[in-house]
């Protein structure tokens, strides 16, 4: 499905962005090759794919066990109340809590979930009642160990449809 005022993709920038999501360091050569086109072309449907909205960023994908966070959690919140200024207010300043590496609004049981990063589970403990417990907006929430992290190929196979 494509914004609106979005152009449709066709396979030469499903290529593209197929080899970015394997490895987004890929030289502008490299993409022309996966895609069968010129460099030229590739540098074109990049800069299209980006407009678009197709493509928003390069990622470096990082251990963050390795940086001292050993602990990760996935928090289910549910907010008190609906009101937009509750709302928003929240979901302005979660996204720059410390430790919080992804930030979701959902639908369902819960209003947000919180991917969070900590160096113990004391540490844990601290960002759940200085940010959490605290918010005047938060209900109530429950907090999941992450125990491990396996990136799913939905994006591979979407992409090669």
């Amino acid at each position: 499905m494509t914004e609106p005022n979005s152009l449709p993709i066709d396979s030469v920038d499903r290529a593209i962005l197929a080899s970015l999501a394997t490895n987004a360091r890929r030289s502008g050569s490299a993409l022309a090759a996966d895609a069968g086109v010129s460099e030229s072309t590739v540098s074109q449907r990049l800069r299209r794919l980006h407009d678009e909205g197709y493509l928003r960023g390069f990622h470096a994908d990082i251990d963050v066990a390795k940086l001292g966070m050993s602990v990760q959690a996935l928090i289910s919140i549910k907010l008190v109340k609906h009101v937009r200024e509750d709302v928003d207010a929240f979901r302005s300043a979660a996204p720059r809590w410390p430790g919080v590496l992804a930030f979701f609004h959902t639908g369902g049981g819960d209003d947000y979930l919180l991917h969070v990063a900590a160096r113990s589970a004391a540490e844990l403990r601290d960002f759940m009642l200085t940010y959490l417990a605290s918010h005047p907006a938060v209900a109530h929430t429950e907090t999941n160990l992450v125990f491990e992290h396996v990136t799913g190929r939905g994006l591979e196979q979407l992409l090669s449809d």
